[in-house]
């Protein structure tokens, strides 16, 4: 059962929404997906609460802040949206149970330094060896200097790159209903779901 998490340190990356549509794009292959979340804001779980009942199910995985334990049986894929500020025993669980984990990065000297460090801290991870790590952009306008700063440092990473999203109102349109990219006609989405090619690729590995 693959268990795909969604970690950066520093809040306001995309890590709902990142973690939304990666729950959308299972349940659209027809999987039996779990959303899990743990962040304080709950927004994946308010998200799910949206969610219409002629969609593809996505079931809640009823996880706390404190305790994060295994996913229940019957479930194929799980996703986990995680807290900003991961770190300690929390992030020692997370890692233990993730086959991937996800750290989504705006292009911002902030976040990029605070970035750093957490990937940092997960390769060093003796319970990461057996974890795909991959890193990926968000809110990214690929003509500006930020967007290649962004690049420039994916390049010095020992992570997988798996590309940048641009900065859409489609996400924010269709988490307002509780949807996903992948539940809408693509001829909508198309340039979105472009850039999410090389990410559910890595997924399905």
């Amino acid at each position: 059962m693959p268990i795909v998490v969604v970690a950066n340190p520093k809040g306001g990356v995309g890590k709902s929404t990142l973690s939304t549509n990666i729950a959308g794009y299972f349940a659209a292959r027809g999987h039996a997906v779990m959303l899990g979340d743990v962040d304080r804001q709950q927004s994946a779980r308010l998200w799910l609460g949206l969610r219409p009942a002629a969609a593809r199910p996505i079931s809640t995985w009823e996880t706390h802040a404190d305790d994060i334990a295994k996913p229940p049986k019957g479930t194929t894929h799980v996703v986990l949206d995680t807290p900003a500020g991961l770190h300690g025993k929390r992030l020692n669980e997370v890692i233990k149970m993730a086959d991937h984990i996800v750290v989504p990065l705006q292009p911002s000297v902030f976040d990029i330094f605070a970035t750093r460090a957490f990937l940092d801290e997960l390769v060093q991870n003796k319970h990461a060896a057996k974890t795909k790590i991959g890193l990926i952009g968000m809110r990214v306008d690929a003509r500006t200097i930020a967007a290649d700063h962004l690049h420039e440092f994916v390049n010095t990473l020992g992570v997988t790159g798996l590309g940048y999203l641009r900065d859409t109102q489609n996400y924010i349109h269709l988490a307002a209903r509780g949807l996903t990219l992948f539940d809408v006609a693509p001829g909508r989405v198309e340039k979105d779901l472009e850039q999410w090619q090389l990410l559910c690729r890595w997924l399905d590995t």
